[in-house]
């Protein structure tokens, strides 16, 4: 188990296990269309994650990292497929981290609220621009800080 978790209940533990499939969600269907290259980065970025994520994360992104796929689509199954009803169900769901990172070691949560804009930012970077790339649309950019997150990295 993380050690940051140990005093977490296991609803707890498991928002805080889908916070990646969450802000994925989130950003790539800001625009309203959910594109696969969207999906795939976010996989692709939590496979790199696992050897190369931040010290503090690393044991976090080998337990996230194996099942990200499928709760993603399990996720990407439970939520409306409306756009603006999807996000306001996500962002309160991602709100209700709040109380929860204030549970966690201040330094692993910085950490970890500055993992989940960086999944933000490639996913909305990955739909956009020169041949798909490095382009960040309007409604992606209004969300890939994620505001609702108030844990600061």
């Amino acid at each position: 188990m993380i050690a940051e978790f140990e005093n977490l209940s296991e609803s707890d533990i498991a928002l805080l296990k889908n916070v990646p499939a969450m802000v994925t969600i989130l950003i790539a269907g800001a625009d309203e269309k959910i594109s696969k290259s969207e999906l795939q980065e976010a996989v692709n970025l939590t496979k790199i994650k696992q050897k190369r994520a931040r010290k503090e994360l690393l044991e976090y992104y080998n337990h996230v990292a194996p099942l990200f796929e499928n709760n993603l689509n399990e996720l990407l199954k439970s939520y409306p497929t409306d756009p603006e009803l999807r996000s306001k169900m996500i962002i309160e769901d991602l709100e209700r981290l709040n109380p929860l990172l204030a549970k966690i070691d201040e330094r692993w949560a910085g950490q970890f609220v500055a993992s989940m804009k960086d999944i933000a930012k490639k996913v909305a970077e990955s739909s956009g621009g020169v041949f798909g790339y490095l382009s960040i649309g309007y409604e992606e950019a209004k969300l890939i800080d994620l505001k609702m997150i108030k844990q600061t990295a």
